[in-house]
């Protein structure tokens, strides 16, 4: 089934919980995508699809069968994405996915195989790619102002624990690695580019649930760059979400609201004098004078994720290369089964991915 350059893309969500809403509600605004219909196996999201004038299909069956759908959004629990993937691959559809593609390497492997083999779009929804904290980041490295950036500490705190519902359950695919883990990763090796050589994480289980409620995961690049990954769900004061080191300055946001700034160093570094701390003394630690730093506010981005939505329509109609890449999305599936490996064995693994 082509994608007629003429008409919008008709497209199904599957899975019209939180995430299926949100979709909805975004795609209101993306004239390049017509959402025709929804399917949930909980008769009161079926419900709600109806009252929101959505048609709502009665099976997963009829959704694929229907020769007038051309896309299928999957926003389901994790452990179902790659069945509903598959067959909607071979009923000719092109597919939007919500992350974590799947549950490890192999079942996206499966995935890529058949849309290959169908000439089918597979695309996963990496929408964090469009916050505006991470495109500050990545302007702040592109102008460098911070000079060669040697650590970065990219971080999601909360106080709320899981959520009640499968991301608490691990046959699903819970726990905050796979929801949370995947958009920080995504993001970063954006940030430094370059091969990733080590790998040590441990995850966090405060307050006894089955699957991890947080995680501290600390990558060694080739270069010699080091990144902390951190997320929690047991914070009741949190710390800044971007933290970025480098030798001539550092820059720190501290919240979605872009709350932050820059300090970067200017001029040659003066005789520093000892200051007293705590029982002690140290010249090591004394702070900068205000001649020898300047203050600076963030480069602040705007974005817009429903570009998302057009580049996957250009894309299934062979005008754009995919803003999300398969491969991209299997280095970061490789990458968490490195730290789950990591946090079950307690030593560093090696990582062999580019």
């Amino acid at each position: 089934m082509s994608v007629a350059a003429s008409t919008p893309c008709s497209i199904v969500i599957v899975g019209f919980g939180g995430m299926g809403h949100e979709h909805w509600r975004r795609l209101r605004d993306v004239p390049e995508l017509r959402v025709v219909g929804a399917f949930d196996v909980l008769a009161d999201r079926q419900a709600f699809a109806s009252s929101l004038g959505i048609r709502a299909y009665p099976s997963y069956s009829s959704v694929l069968e229907d020769a007038g759908v051309d896309a299928i959004l999957i926003a389901t629990p994790n452990d179902s994405h790659r069945t509903l993937a598959l067959a909607a691959l071979q009923a000719g559809k092109h597919v939007i996915c919500e992350k974590p593609a799947t549950l490890n390497t192999q079942e996206l492997d499966d995935i890529v195989r058949i849309a290959e083999e169908t000439g089918r779009l597979f695309m996963v929804h990496q929408n964090r790619r469009w916050d505006e904290d991470y495109l500050t980041v990545r302007r702040i490295l592109a102008e460098g102002t911070l000079g060669p950036v040697h650590h970065i500490e990219t971080r999601v705190q909360g106080s709320r624990g899981i959520p009640g519902d499968w991301r608490k359950v691990e046959r699903h695919g819970g726990g905050m690695m796979l929801d949370w883990g995947v958009h920080l990763l995504d993001r970063l090796v954006f940030l430094l580019p370059g091969p990733i050589t080590q790998v040590y994480c441990k995850m966090h289980f405060p307050t006894g649930q089955p699957v991890d409620e947080g995680f501290h995961l600390f990558l060694t690049f080739a270069s010699g760059q080091t990144a902390l990954v951190e997320v929690g769900t047991c914070h009741f004061q949190t710390l800044p979400l971007w933290t970025v080191l480098g030798t001539q300055g550092t820059a720190v946001i501290q919240d979605w609201a872009l709350q932050g700034g820059i300090v970067a160093k200017v001029g040659a570094d003066a005789d520093a004098l000892p200051m007293v701390a705590g029982a002690g003394l140290t010249k090591t630690m004394a702070p900068r004078t205000e001649a020898g730093e300047v203050r600076l506010p963030l480069p602040k981005v705007s974005s817009d994720v429903r570009e998302f939505y057009r580049n996957f329509v250009a894309a299934a109609r062979g005008l754009e290369e995919p803003l999300v890449k398969n491969g991209e999305v299997r280095r970061i599936l490789a990458l968490m089964e490195a730290a789950f490996r990591s946090h079950r064995t307690g030593q560093v693994v090696g990582f062999e991915g580019p």
